[in-house]
């Protein structure tokens, strides 16, 4: 309705004043000692003087032909109290209650993929890290005399002439410490099937995007129903949310480099974004109760 009276007052100011069709230069003339320039103006050809009521005005250098009716249309609509609502546009579904639940509804959303993220983060660690732990592992075992494994080698000494008690005994107590490498290589091969490094990427990039997206879209349309914005803990939150998302995103290209300060600063944004994730919701639950009772569908 709002943008209905808009065009309305641009049509009807721009018909307000016509200007003229033509016009001609008047040669120069000099009176006593003052020279100056006319203009003369021809007057509007192929015009319906009897269509339309207008005001000529003329000053010996110009002809302007002035219409007040639309000019008095556009006025009216300015002096309309639709035109003059403070309020702003009528943004329709934008500021009912399907715009307004999309906010709450994507954050939580939101909130879910942070912690699949998360959990994706620390697979990828744990599976970056696992070598580390095998190979200290390996480096107590005693010596296997080239066999692939500590059950191989204890077979190999038993069934030798002459049985060496001291490394069958040592080979009995590594079958502990070779099971867990067992178990440890077997994890991280699981672990690689599932590829936990480009999902965590993937998600950890839409997190990021459409989380942003609807942090800006929650105060937008609180300002598109109220015509104002209510500052307060829930809008101080979700703003230094946004924040430690754009520190873990900034600190990626030297996670890549192997920086593990970069590391460690990019869990513990995640890991206080996901805190301050979980204490908007008790700031959060309250607006979203009222926007229910205050909006109407759609």
């Amino acid at each position: 309705m709002k943008l209905s009276i808009i065009g309305v007052i641009c049509l009807s100011a721009a018909d307000a004043f016509n200007a003229p069709m033509s016009y001609n230069q008047a040669s120069v003339k000099t009176i006593g000692k003052t020279a100056h320039n006319v203009r003369v103006f021809s007057a509007l050809k192929d015009h319906d003087q009897d269509s339309e009521p207008t005001i000529e005005i003329n000053d010996d250098k110009e002809t302007i032909a002035f219409n007040p009716f639309p000019a008095a249309t556009a006025a009216f609509c300015l002096l309309s109290s639709e035109a003059a609502n403070a309020a702003g546009p009528d943004w329709g579904i934008f500021e009912g209650k399907t715009g307004s639940l999309l906010h709450p509804a994507m954050m939580f959303g939101m909130l879910a993929l942070s912690a699949s993220t998360a959990l994706l983060g620390f697979e990828w660690r744990r599976q970056r890290t696992i070598g580390d732990e095998i190979s200290t592992l390996k480096k107590s075992l005693p010596n296997l005399g080239g066999a692939s494994s500590v059950s191989a080698a204890l077979e190999a000494c038993k069934s030798a002439e002459e049985v060496d008690s001291a490394q069958l005994a040592r080979l009995q107590s590594a079958l502990p410490i070779d099971s867990q490498i067992k178990e440890l290589q077997g994890e991280r091969k699981a672990l690689a099937a599932k590829g936990p490094r480009d999902q965590h990427y993937g998600q950890g990039a839409m997190l990021a995007f459409i989380g942003t997206v609807f942090a800006i879209e929650g105060p937008l349309n609180t300002y598109a129903r109220a015509g104002k914005l209510f500052p307060g803990p829930h809008l101080y939150a979700g703003a230094g949310l946004v924040c430690l998302w754009a520190l873990a995103v900034a600190c990626v290209p030297q996670m890549q480099k192997g920086n593990d300060v970069a590391r460690t600063v990019h869990i513990g944004a995640n890991v206080g974004g996901i805190g301050l994730f979980l204490w908007q919701l008790q700031s959060g639950i309250p607006i979203l109760l009222k926007v229910w009772e205050k909006t109407s569908w759609p």
